[in-house]
């Protein structure tokens, strides 16, 4: 089923993570869109007056954002999950937050100061987990029409130039240790290959050598 993957909570102005809750679930997939995420985070912090709320697509998963005051909120959704639930959890995410640490958070120096709130995003996704629950069924039957207008954009979009060069950067640094494997391997294969091959004349020499001996000692 769609699910809630991961929740993001940093500082707007430096992109200082402050909390983080995760899926227990793995794949390559969502290790990328998690980076996506975190690049966006940064970007938006070096942005003038972004929007304050928009979805990005990052192959199977929705990258949803809320800036609220000094804070950026960001939810990974599962593509099919309602987009309406998303930002009904990152407004109830946001509202926690800013009751427990609302003054604390342009002092922390810091990553991951406030990572106890992880207790409450865990339990609040759990909330936000099935779409068919009566409670968010109710929340999707709810008139928000800020939020249809909210712009669903392509991640790449964003991230550019800069995003690709990573990619690039990544695949060379692949090549070049899957090349020094290989050139390992290669010499192994060779050493092993002059062995095999002259194995069978240093054993005749060492034996003439024996013969030799034996006969003018």
């Amino acid at each position: 089923h769609t699910m809630v993957r991961v929740t993001m909570i940093a500082r707007l102005g430096d992109g200082l993570p402050l909390c983080e809750g995760t899926d227990v679930e793995k794949s390559n997939d969502l290790d990328v869109c998690k980076r996506q995420a975190k690049t966006l985070i940064r970007k938006l912090g070096n942005t003038n007056r972004p929007e304050p709320k928009l979805s990005y697509e990052s192959g199977p998963f929705l990258v949803h954002y809320m800036i609220e005051g000094s804070v950026v909120y960001v939810v990974v959704c599962d593509r099919k999950y309602p987009k309406k639930l998303a930002f009904k959890y990152l407004d109830e995410i946001r509202q926690e937050f800013e009751n427990l640490y609302r003054g604390q958070v342009d002092t922390v120096v810091r990553p991951y100061a406030f990572i106890k709130f992880d207790t409450f995003i865990q339990k609040t996704r759990k909330l936000y987990m099935d779409t068919r629950a009566q409670r968010n069924m109710m929340k999707l039957s709810e008139e928000l029409s800020e939020v249809q207008q909210i712009m669903t954009r392509n991640i790449q979009e964003v991230l550019g130039q800069g995003e690709k060069l990573d990619h690039v950067s990544r695949l060379t640094s692949t090549l070049a240790q899957e090349s020094s494997v290989y050139s390992k391997k290669a010499k192994k294969l060779s050493r092993q290959a002059l062995i095999k091959k002259y194995t069978p004349l240093a054993v005749i020499v060492f034996i003439l050598i024996l013969v030799m001996l034996w006969r003018f000692w």
